[in-house]
């Protein structure tokens, strides 16, 4: 998927389709990640889905939940989305930001071997 470090660095064409390809993904993650929650905090808590959308990217941005749940299963639901949220929230930024710290650190390595 990239090159080596040996190799030139990818050209501007095949690195902006590498960043793009990278953001669907991890644009792709939160969009389903949000879905769940909304689902989550409507079903098991009863909220109207602009304020299930609220409480899902309140937790998916690290801020928290907005509304505090009543029940059971919504306290259960919160607190275990809540610890994906986070994972999500870190795979998610990595993926997106990987191309540029592979290209800089490529750089760095790639101008290096010229020497």
């Amino acid at each position: 998927m990239y090159e080596h470090r040996h190799q030139a660095p990818a050209k501007p064409r095949v690195f902006y389709a590498r960043v793009a390809r990278h953001a669907a993904v991890g644009l792709g993650a939160i969009a389903l990640s949000l879905g769940m929650g909304m689902v989550g905090y409507a079903q098991l808590e009863g909220l109207r889905w602009i304020d299930a959308f609220l409480d899902a990217a309140m937790l998916l941005g690290g801020m928290g939940p907005v509304h505090t749940p009543a029940t059971f299963g919504g306290k259960l639901f919160a607190g275990l989305y809540a610890l994906y949220a986070g994972l999500v929230f870190l795979a998610s930024a990595t993926l997106m930001i990987t191309p540029f710290v592979h290209r800089a650190l490529h750089r760095f390595h790639w101008a290096k071997d010229q020497q």
